[in-house]
């Protein structure tokens, strides 16, 4: 080993704990940077990369038969804008059910499946891929898509379909994917006709109400790509160029793909600000613990380097041997970083590739070298800075350090400084621990920054535990007292459960509910699947039975409904719908068209995320979906327990029982984004406190013959440590204080972020989640960092022999 590399290992060896800290903030900065780099490529990725390779479509229109013709519809892939089209293709949305050879229940309702007839996977844009089976080559064959609601295991099967003349069936020949989301299923062009309502076209309106059966919902679907489709501005442009192509009223929904993608990526979208925000603080941190430690190496060290220079080293060479001070132990946070932030990143993107059929890892290689690059540069930078002063030094005034006066303008200022702060009516130790901080400024702004950095991540964290604990509040809505659901039926031994319990008749529940003393309101939920012009698969509808406007669900904008023709909505139904709020709605249900006025954006993030939220009279007399759940809320001082178990009693016949409400715990991403909050809050307050400690403990140095000084003039130990921890109370209140509103604005900044990733909006009450009690005590952090870092070096000065301390230099 070289002369330089021994001086190199010397160092590193001699400030363990300086060293430590720069790598924990090396180590939190790479850790953020790589998992939110990872999740921002990958999570796009498969997507992006399924998209090309099936040239998917930019637009997915649904037209009304009755108001245009197939030769009109061609006609519009001409517009201008419009480089490729393909169709028109026949489609009708029929209500399946499981027939012979299916692996699902008999009997199971099934979600509605929108069906469009092509002759072949890939027509040149939606180039479908096939990933078991065939395509159908002859009528009464059906290929289902891979992101069908009650999609079956297995081919083989049939589908049946009772509410068509002489019930037909389709046969389950293949299962395909398509990342445009097309269709739920496909069949041939021939074999569509049979599926069409009695005594209506292939082309009939989507949302009239003729024909109850089993196929409804017939129109024709176009597929366009553009030449400009990567905004939302671009495709709402090409939807108003193809809307003015076809004849007026003939559009009646349209899909673009940039919904599709938001929905891809909506999982990992969430992380990505938050992870953004912890990298920056990360890497403010590494760059400041390595700048402090640095620069209190050189000061620390004066005469050491002057020895080195008189020893033949090179400014060049002593400024290198302590920029590779901070870099040995920043380049092992980095390396742990990196591996940290991939074993991160592969949960997160564990089903991504899979979902869409890619073979994209979720690991990007140029992001871990882009970051560890990036981070070490940094550190780099900010050392060499703090280490040019080492290659300035004269090597005589080094050697000189110690033995000449003062008498400087930063003296003068730290002994009026001292002056001042004797007037205080504090005991004298603390008066002269408040003053020091002035006789170094540099190295008080040092203090401060770690401070201002660690208040602001605490208060951070703070803040995006409680927007997550409004979030579950929200997603949870128990506003209920009590719970009544079907019961599952009992079967033998061993025997596995029915598909689903079958829900009492409404009149025997609102009966034993009304008999119930304890009853305060109450009302019922049931829920279908319905399909929606313009909107990919199917929407889940709850439709409430009573007064719901108490049910515990956060709007966002708008207001609940609050009666017959009305409905709320979250904000990515309103999105992929491409509706607002005072829009109507129509969706088909059992062949049946229901039309609502949108009033309110509901926050709901729940999985399911095109959902409508209606009244139960909005449907036709008896056509409304059963409810399942009653929702119950109890007098005041009823018990809970005992109404519910009275309640059981009652409903015991009916097979309904009752369990009491409120919240189930956290869902499998809050719980996420509240474990790496508190992990990654956890280590950036370590190194704040190590920065605090690594500034103490050079001041302690420096004053060692200072102490040893008062404690011969009778300061007792824990005066000693009054004295130090005083001085680190000005550089912990100031940058608490300050802190505090970064990380409010932190806070502010990343929410919304986050909720426009997700395709959420956040309301203003899942921002306000700070009392001021809280406020207050976030405030006083500061103090609490700085004391805490400073308290180990406070106790081992004050343990410090005298004649030892007198005898330092």
């Amino acid at each position: 080993m070289s002369a330089l590399g021994r001086v190199v290992r010397a160092g590193v060896r001699r400030r363990r704990t300086q060293s430590v800290a720069v790598g924990l903030a090396a180590l939190v900065a790479t850790t953020c940077s790589v998992l939110g780099g990872s999740l921002l490529v990958a999570s796009q990725a498969p997507f992006d990369q399924a998209f090309d390779d099936q040239r998917g479509a930019h637009l997915t229109a649904r037209f009304d038969a009755a108001g245009v013709s197939a030769d009109q519809l061609v006609a519009t892939a001409h517009a201008p804008g419009v480089t490729a089209a393909a169709g028109p293709y026949r489609t009708v949305t029929v209500d399946p059910e499981p027939g012979p050879g299916l692996d699902l229940p008999p009997g199971v309702t099934m979600a509605p499946m929108a069906v469009t007839g092509r002759a072949e996977a890939a027509p040149g844009i939606d180039n479908v891929t096939m990933i078991q089976g065939s395509w159908p080559q002859r009528p009464g064959e059906v290929v289902i898509e891979a992101g069908y609601a009650d999609k079956p295991r297995e081919l083989g099967g049939s589908l049946r379909l009772p509410g068509l003349p002489g019930a037909p069936a389709l046969k389950v020949v293949g299962f395909a994917r398509s990342v445009s989301r097309t269709s739920d299923a496909w069949v041939t062009p021939d074999g569509l006709a049979a599926l069409a309502a009695p005594g209506s076209n292939p082309g009939s309106n989507p949302g009239s109400d003729s024909g109850t059966g089993s196929g409804s919902g017939s129109g024709y679907e176009m597929l366009y790509r553009f030449t400009d489709a990567g905004s939302a501005a671009a495709m709402a442009a090409g939807r108003a160029v193809v809307v003015s192509a076809a004849p007026a009223g003939a559009l009646t929904g349209a899909q673009s793909w940039l919904t599709a993608k938001q929905g891809s990526d909506r999982n990992t979208a969430l992380f990505l600000p938050f992870m953004v925000a912890f990298g920056l603080l990360g890497m403010a941190m590494s760059v400041l613990v390595a700048g402090n430690v640095v620069a209190g190496a050189v000061g620390t060290a004066t005469r050491r380097i002057g020895v080195l220079k008189a020893l033949g080293c090179t400014p060049a060479q002593v400024v290198r041997a302590y920029v590779a001070q901070a870099l040995v132990p920043a380049g092992a946070g980095t390396l742990l970083g990196v591996v940290t932030g991939n074993l991160l990143t592969i949960p997160v993107l564990a089903t991504t590739g899979s979902l869409y059929g890619t073979d994209t890892s979720g690991l990007a290689p140029w992001v871990d070298v882009a970051v560890a690059g990036g981070t070490l540069a940094a550190v780099a930078l900010v050392a060499w800075a703090a280490a040019a002063r080492a290659g300035r030094l004269r090597t005589v005034d080094a050697l000189a350090v110690g033995r000449t006066g003062g008498g400087t303008r930063r003296d003068a200022f730290a002994a009026r400084a001292a002056a001042l702060a004797v007037r205080l009516p504090l005991p004298r130790p603390l008066s002269l621990g408040l003053a020091q901080p002035f006789a170094r400024p540099a190295r008080a702004a040092g203090m401060f920054a770690a401070v201002l950095f660690g208040t602001t991540a605490a208060v951070f964290a703070v803040g995006m535990g409680g927007t997550m604990g409004w979030v579950q509040e929200a997603k949870s809505h128990a506003a209920g007292d009590v719970v009544v659901h079907p019961a599952w039926p009992a079967g033998p031994p061993g025997a596995a459960p029915t598909d689903r319990p079958v829900p009492a008749d409404r009149a025997t529940v609102t009966a034993a509910l009304d008999a119930q003393p304890g009853t305060a309101r109450y009302f019922g939920t049931g829920t279908e699947d319905v399909t929606v012009p313009g909107v990919a698969g199917s929407t889940l509808v709850t439709a409430f039975d009573g007064d719901s406007s108490w049910a515990g669900y956060k709007l966002v904008s708008g207001r609940w409904y609050q009666g017959p023709g009305e409905a709320v909505a979250p904000a990515t139904f309103l999105t992929e719908a491409s509706v607002a709020l005072g829009d109507r709605v129509t969706f088909t249900t059992h062949g049946r068209a229901v039309t609502v006025r949108i009033v309110g954006e509901v926050f709901d993030p729940h999985v399911q995320t095109d959902e409508l939220f209606v009244d139960a009279v909005n449907y036709p007399a008896g056509t409304a979906p059963r409810p399942d759940t009653w929702t119950v809320r109890l007098k005041p001082g009823t018990d809970r327990a005992a109404y519910a178990g009275a309640l059981d009693g009652a409903l015991a016949p009916a097979r309904m029982t009752a369990d009491t409400g409120g919240p189930r715990g956290s869902s499998g991403g809050i719980a996420a984004l509240n474990s790496l909050t508190a992990t990654l809050t956890a280590l950036l307050l370590v190194v704040a406190g190590l920065g605090v400690f690594n500034t103490v403990v050079l001041e302690v140095r420096e004053r060692a013959r200072d102490t040893g000084v008062t404690k011969a003039l009778g300061m007792t130990p824990a005066q000693a440590v009054g004295v130090v921890l005083a001085s680190v109370v000005p550089a912990g209140a100031v940058g608490g204080l300050a802190g505090l509103p970064l990380g409010l604005l932190l806070h502010a900044l990343t929410v919304p972020a986050m909720g426009r990733g997700a395709g959420l909006n956040f309301p203003a009450s899942a921002l306000d989640v700070f009392g001021t009690p809280v406020l207050v005590l976030l405030a006083l952090g500061g103090v609490l960092i700085a004391l805490l870092g400073a308290l180990l070096p406070a106790v081992r000065a004050a343990r410090a022999r005298t004649v030892d301390a007198l005898r330092a230099e």
